[in-house]
């Protein structure tokens, strides 16, 4: 398949999509500065669950490098289409990972964000053939929808996670509870931060559409953005909320 295998898609559809994108970088950029931050320090995660691969392709096309996908089987058929047409991002699983689905994962995902249980840390170490990229999902607000360790078992699962062989733990990550306003969750963007720093890690993956900006000037390095670039959700957002 080649590039021209893709539609094309519509031009204003493809102007809209690339002003979107811009919009949301300014925006990071203006709660960096907020926070005397590097806006090269933050990367925003375009959140493409129930897309289409021509739609990611003009994301790409428009500058935008990072995808994020909740599923794997949904994301390994658009992946396989956008490789085949040249197209090759980097791909987050920002979803829930099941033990089944691992070996799959691991020949998609350059990060997978949602490790949060030392028995799915163990078993990404069994079956990779290099160091696995992951971050440690935690329930800061201990919701009980929500995946994640619980905050005060973090730091614990943690080490054991870092200690396996193949497995690269890259930071912390979490889901905030939804709320009308975004200041109301930045103490959990806070309490990651500072459980972060506590393990000497590097990457904070928190803040979504309605909450990215005061994840960045609380400290996030990826930020998962779905309806700000995308438009609003093509499907029923899972339990963990919409991105």
């Amino acid at each position: 398949m080649t590039a021209a295998a893709l539609p094309a898609g519509d031009a204003a559809q493809r102007r809209e999509l690339a002003a979107r994108i811009a919009a949301v970088r300014a925006r990071i950029e203006a709660a960096c500065a907020r926070a005397g931050r590097d806006p090269g320090a933050v990367t925003l995660i375009g959140v493409s669950k129930t897309r289409g691969a021509a739609t990611i392709a003009a994301a790409h096309a428009a500058g935008l490098r990072d995808f994020g996908e909740n599923r794997v089987q949904e994301a390994a058929q658009k992946i396989d289409t956008l490789r085949a047409a040249g197209i090759s991002p980097a791909w987050h699983l920002v979803g829930h990972l099941q033990t089944n689905k691992v070996r799959a994962a691991l020949g998609l995902f350059a990060i997978l964000h949602g490790v949060d249980s030392e028995r799915l840390a163990a078993v990404i170490s069994r079956t990779a053939r290099r160091p696995a990229r992951v971050l440690l999902q935690v329930n800061m607000a201990g919701e009980a929808s929500k995946h994640g360790a619980d905050p005060a078992a973090a730091a614990a699962l943690a080490e054991r996670i870092a200690r396996l062989p193949n497995v690269d733990l890259a930071g912390l990550m979490t889901v905030a509870p939804r709320a009308d306003n975004p200041e109301d969750v930045r103490p959990v963007f806070r309490r990651l931060r500072l459980l972060r720093d506590a393990l000497g890690l590097r990457e904070l993956s928190m803040g979504m559409t309605d909450d990215f900006e005061v994840a960045v000037q609380e400290g996030a390095t990826l930020v998962r953005v779905g309806r700000a670039i995308f438009g609003e959700r093509l499907a029923a957002a899972g339990a963990e909320g919409e991105l």
